[in-house]
């Protein structure tokens, strides 16, 4: 099982930027399906964005779309969340969460449930 632990969060306007980032441990870091999911409060964990482990095929939800990139370097067995132009609608905690499924493309990726290993979850915040 992957360990996970993520970094980065904190407090920024609204049109500012932030880069997550996911740390790893763990022998099968390169070759899990890594996804992004955030929760604001009072709300469902929702899925943000997913990266198969040989970081070229990615998926979005609608709403980061060509805001926000996620990316991957197996060399460091980290991976990142590069957030940009961010609004308030974006704060929430941010977890990053590790599969050991394989990911070829499309939204099925975009369940809780394809997921066995989670991080503690970092806070953004955006302010208006």
């Amino acid at each position: 099982q992957v360990q996970l632990e993520e970094f980065g969060g904190g407090l920024v306007q609204a049109g500012g930027s932030l880069r997550l980032s996911c740390a790893a441990s763990g022998r099968t870091f390169d070759s899990s399906t890594m996804g992004w999911f955030r929760q604001a409060p009072g709300k469902e964990r929702e899925f943000v964005a997913v990266i198969d482990y040989t970081g070229r095929t990615t998926y979005y939800t609608d709403s980061v779309k060509g805001r926000f990139t996620i990316s991957r370097d197996n060399a460091k067995n980290t991976i990142y969340l590069q957030l940009n132009s961010l609004n308030p609608e974006d704060t929430a905690v941010y977890y990053c969460a590790a599969s050991r499924r394989n990911y070829s493309g499309g939204s099925y990726f975009s369940s809780r449930n394809m997921y066995e290993s989670w991080g503690q979850g970092t806070q953004v915040t955006v302010s208006s």
